[in-house]
């Protein structure tokens, strides 16, 4: 006896080769949704690229422009039998900074190098800063620039030649060689980052010397080696939970135990780094760096292992399989295979060390050091430190600066990730082989 055909469910074909009306409806309502979330993620990249084209245009916005200036003493008094005082030879310069400035300062000046022994321009740089010492009388953004340049000329002109007789007008990059070169200043014409990108330098490289082989051992810990057990499940909810602390708890970690407890260590007292008839101070660079290794210690643990955890089982066994121990398929597969990963989590932790700032307040970074660090036991500052100080400032002048401090730090730390990238590519082609 003929039994009756099964119903068809949603999802098979009819005798037609179409799909019931059901299966079809929720078709086109998945289609549907998929299209309304695409439309969702690419509206939120482009709100992305939007936001950082609008910060990339502030910086540059604040970084150049014109500015007008007035010296408070005339280039031209300085000229010397007709010959300007850009052309002067290195003798003559001398003698200008020898009868245009204070005895005291002339002292500091010769004990930091003697006036004989510096180039014509660097003693011309002298002069310039402290024998016609321009002065800032108004800035204008870069925006402002291009498009009033003849408001701009007519204002110089006219309202403010009247209050300021001797001013003029000069196109400014504050974003130049000068800039990196030169320490901080109160006077900003003359102010730079040199002693702030140092300290920079310093902290991430101490911060990375400590932070990633002690993370790395620690993912390879966790992952190869640790049992499933209640102590090991502690300790890896305690490393989860560490990388969502403010920052400013580690900071005020970093204080108790680097700065105050180990200060023997942290200050070079214990190597004879400091000297017997003062007093030993553990806000160093060394603080620094230990405190903000404590800082991305997590991010990098937790990365490590997804590295790892990533790296084919398969691998492993093909490794045991011709005999090899386990630290030999750790050291020799899987690490190598996981190193892209590792690296990825390591840019990740430095690109936020390099910018934090609480941690090191709470640690002792200056806000105002012109003296550049030599060591891992000198006094510091960083630049975010620097760009805070500077953008505290009421004149306009110095949030220039403070720009132009913001486009030294990105590209300090566009180049710290492009060489972690070219590693990182350098392992996956290894690993790929």
């Amino acid at each position: 006896m003929n039994q009756p055909p099964a119903p068809l469910t949603p999802a098979e074909p009819n005798q037609d080769g179409g799909f019931s009306p059901v299966f079809e409806s929720k078709l086109l309502l998945r289609h549907r949704k998929g299209r309304v979330w695409k439309i969702i993620f690419q509206a939120a990249t482009l709100l992305g690229i939007i936001f950082l084209a609008l910060l990339l245009y502030n910086i540059l916005n604040q970084s150049f422009g014109y500015v007008a200036f007035e010296d408070k003493v005339p280039p031209a008094s300085l000229a010397v039998a007709g010959v300007s005082v850009e052309d002067l030879d290195q003798a003559a310069l001398i003698a200008i900074v020898q009868g245009n400035i204070s005895k005291g300062l002339l002292r500091k000046l010769e004990n930091e190098q003697p006036l004989t022994k510096r180039g014509r321009q660097e003693l011309y740089q002298l002069v310039l800063a402290y024998v016609i010492q321009p002065q800032v009388v108004k800035t204008w953004s870069l925006s402002a620039s291009l498009l009033r340049r003849s408001a701009i000329h007519a204002e110089v002109a006219g309202e403010l030649a009247q209050a300021h007789p001797h001013v003029y007008l000069r196109f400014t990059s504050w974003f130049d060689p000068q800039f990196l070169s030169s320490p901080q200043s109160s006077d900003p014409i003359s102010a730079g980052v040199r002693t702030a990108a140092l300290g920079s330098l310093w902290t991430i490289g101490i911060t990375i010397l400590v932070a990633f082989p002690v993370g790395v051992g620690a993912a390879i810990y966790l992952e190869e080696y640790a049992s499933n057990n209640w102590l090991n499940r502690v300790i890896q909810t305690n490393i989860n939970n560490l990388a969502g602390v403010p920052s400013i708890i580690y900071g005020m970690l970093g204080l108790a135990v680097f700065v105050r407890t180990l200060v023997q260590f942290t200050s070079g007292a214990l190597f004879g780094a400091v000297d017997p008839s003062t007093t030993a101070n553990g806000r160093t660079i060394l603080s620094a760096g230990l405190t903000l290794a404590l800082l991305v210690l997590p991010l990098i643990i937790i990365n490590g292992q997804e590295a790892i955890r990533a790296v084919p089982n398969s691998l492993r066994q093909a490794s045991y399989g011709i005999g090899a121990t386990k630290w030999q398929t750790t050291w020799h597969h899987v690490l190598p295979n996981a190193m892209p990963g590792i690296l990825t989590g390591t840019i990740l932790a430095v690109s936020r060390a390099i910018g934090e700032t609480a941690p090191l307040v709470v640690v002792g970074a200056a806000t105002f050091i012109n003296k550049d660090p030599n060591g891992p036991f000198s006094q510091f500052t960083t630049l975010p430190i620097q760009i805070y100080q500077w953008t505290a400032r009421a004149q306009s002048e110095f949030r220039s600066l403070a720009a132009a401090a913001i486009l030294v730090l990105l590209i300090l730390l566009l180049s710290l990730n492009a060489a972690a990238i070219v590693l990182r590519n350098r392992f996956s082609k290894a690993g790929g082989h």
